[in-house]
């Protein structure tokens, strides 16, 4: 009765209990592109920082640590200058007793070459910590840039989720779920504000595709070495991804969030509205919308993950395909753009949050009551 439900966690639960291990042996997904045919190693932190320095230097004696850019609960961002060039790069933190990052780093080696992944520059690692050295975002938060900006129209936010949705889908072909597409999380390079320079960023909750044997797959590869459990459990982690891409387009469109109205919105408020699958689309600032995009919010939000539109679908569907024939005029949007951020992240902080269970002797179960009644039943008889 447990297995049948859908999931609602996000980012969510590993596959199977040993999902963190990595299976020492060589990899076939191509690093960067498909023309690429040489292997890479999948290997650990230590051994990924042995390939990139081969002479033990410290991230000290490279770089001059600046202020934060941003805290998580494992990791802390900074601003850094790289002393040999004066360049400024950003440097992600990670406290090794708290998360092991080598699946980030694994991730960031292969695709980040790809347009609009941040570009990973250089890893440490001095045995407590790990540092990620990755190109600087200067433009800020994207929703928090168009949320400012004067004049936004159907066609600009079109050509923003076409850019955004295409990177997904390109990640989604190798077998990779980023699982925490939140807004905060796609960022501008530049303060040009243009499409091309739109990074997806923070990879820590994402996994790639493996075989029962540890080898990295892609989809195409996958009938008879990927168990189906986990075939279906990456299925739900790529709904998961398009969610959070309707939750963007939807305050793109309209200047709030579907699920909260502001940051005061407890978790179970918040998580019950989700949970129905409600949401508006019609009256108020949705009046300026038009039809093919209420239906393309509608189609990425959809209730069911096995319903909601795929990467590749939402790349077909007329509101991406057509969007020189989207209105230009300036959409009508709340101007609160501190209330949208502060919604955002009770959403999240509702979807991400750990609940213990509460333990009670296995005979109180439903299950254990069930297979009782059954046995009773059978002896009787």
């Amino acid at each position: 009765e447990f297995t049948a439900k859908t999931p609602k966690d996000s980012p969510c639960i590993p596959p199977s209990a040993n999902a963190h291990q990595l299976f020492r042996g060589f990899s076939f997904v191509a690093i960067t592109s498909d023309d690429e045919s040489q292997a890479m190693q999948t290997v650990g932190v230590h051994s990924i920082v042995q390939q990139l320095h081969r002479n033990s230097i410290q991230f000290t004696d490279g770089y001059e640590v600046k202020e934060d850019i941003g805290v998580g609960s494992y990791s802390v961002c900074k601003r850094c200058i790289h002393k040999a060039t004066n360049m400024e790069f950003a440097v992600k933190i990670i406290d090794k007793s708290k998360r092991d990052p080598t699946e980030e780093i694994e991730i960031l080696l292969r695709y980040g070459q790809h347009p609009n992944i941040i570009t990973l520059k250089d890893v440490y690692d001095d045995g407590k910590y790990v540092y990620v050295v990755t190109e600087l975002m200067k433009g800020g938060e994207l929703l928090d840039k168009i949320l400012r900006q004067k004049f936004f129209s159907e066609r600009e936010a079109s050509a923003v989720l076409f850019t955004i949705t295409k990177t997904v889908e390109y990640l989604h072909a190798q077998g990779v779920v980023h699982r925490d597409l939140k807004p905060s999380n796609i960022l501008y390079v530049d303060e040009s504000g243009n499409p091309e320079s739109i990074r997806i960023c923070d990879f820590g909750f994402a996994k790639q595709l493996r075989a029962e044997n540890g080898l990295l797959m892609t989809p195409c590869y996958t009938a008879n070495f990927v168990a189906p459990e986990v075939l279906k459990r990456q299925g739900y982690d790529a709904a998961c991804d398009i969610w959070s891409l309707g939750v963007l387009l939807y305050t793109m469109l309209t200047g709030y969030t579907p699920f909260a109205n502001g940051p005061d919105d407890t978790p179970e408020e918040i998580l019950a509205r989700i949970g129905s699958g409600k949401f508006s689309l019609s009256g108020g600032y949705w009046n300026s919308v038009s039809d093919t995009a209420k239906d393309l919010v509608s189609k990425m939000l959809h209730v069911d993950p096995h319903q909601r539109l795929t990467a590749a679908l939402v790349l077909r569907h007329p509101w991406i395909v057509h969007w020189d024939q989207l209105p230009q005029y300036q959409l009508n949007r709340q101007d609160a753009p501190h209330l949208v951020k502060g919604a955002m992240a009770a959403t999240y902080s509702a979807l991400n949050r750990n609940q213990s269970p509460v333990l009670e002797p296995v005979g109180r179960s439903t299950l254990a009551q069930r297979r009782g009644i059954k046995k009773i039943t059978s002896t009787a008889l």
